[in-house]
């Protein structure tokens, strides 16, 4: 039941061409290409005006703002359960024990 079926592989029927056989070719060297040192793309410059540098440094403060808002959520939503099942552990070990 948990064996793998090894599927089996069926025998070709027809005619059958041989495997072509590849013939090697000469290589012959040739003269080596012109080796011109070709100019770096000029790049655009990118330039940091105090309007930039206030939106990024903004952009990044709500970015961490944010991610932290989430975190802290998250921690307190793990907190608040871990009390509620504190507080059902010890209502049931009550209950069980008056019993």
């Amino acid at each position: 039941m948990f064996r793998p079926k090894v599927p089996t592989m069926p025998q070709p029927t027809g005619l059958t061409t041989p495997p072509a056989v590849a013939e090697p070719t000469a290589v012959t060297p040739h003269a080596p290409a012109s080796t011109a040192a070709t100019p770096a793309p000029n790049r655009s410059v990118v330039q940091l005006t105090p309007g930039t540098v206030l939106a990024l440094v903004g952009g990044g403060t709500a970015v961490v703002l944010v991610i932290g808002a989430v975190l802290v959520s998250m921690l307190l939503a793990v907190a608040l359960t871990a009390a509620s099942v504190a507080v059902c552990a010890l209502t049931v070990r009550s209950v069980v024990a008056r019993r």
